[in-house]
């Protein structure tokens, strides 16, 4: 495992949030499980323990998910008038899928651009 940062080709913030997989390579996975970040990568070794993505990811995946699921439900209601039964079908799975995918993906995004632009904790500077 190989800690030389020269090595590793700059890998899409957006392509390691999408695959969940190591900010530095690319190649590593970022999850140990669905949303449990491990302690670094397999492949180049990075520690994880930079990662931090805080409650940015529920906030998104509730604004995301919400304007999704029921804009689609409204817009379902309006142009078909389906039975309220066929709403809780159709809709609820949909809300939680679509939120779980997303929580997962965004987490992932956020860590990514976390490394790509070097986040820290922020420090007040007392001059």
């Amino acid at each position: 495992m190989n800690e030389d940062k020269a090595h590793f080709a700059p890998v899409d913030p957006v392509k390691a949030g999408f695959s969940a997989s190591c900010p530095r390579c690319g190649q590593g996975r970022l999850f140990d499980g669905f949303s449990t970040i491990k302690p670094g990568c397999s492949n180049c070794g990075l520690d994880y323990s930079f990662a931090d993505s805080g409650d940015g990811p529920a906030i998104f995946v509730i604004l995301l998910a919400d304007f999704l699921v029921v804009g689609l439900a409204v817009w379902t209601e309006l142009t078909y008038q389906p039975p309220l039964w066929l709403h809780f079908v159709l809709f609820g799975p949909m809300a939680i899928i679509v939120s779980l995918w997303l929580l997962r993906t965004i987490k992932a995004l956020l860590i990514a651009l976390q490394y790509k632009n070097k986040a820290s904790q922020g420090t007040i500077d007392r001059g």
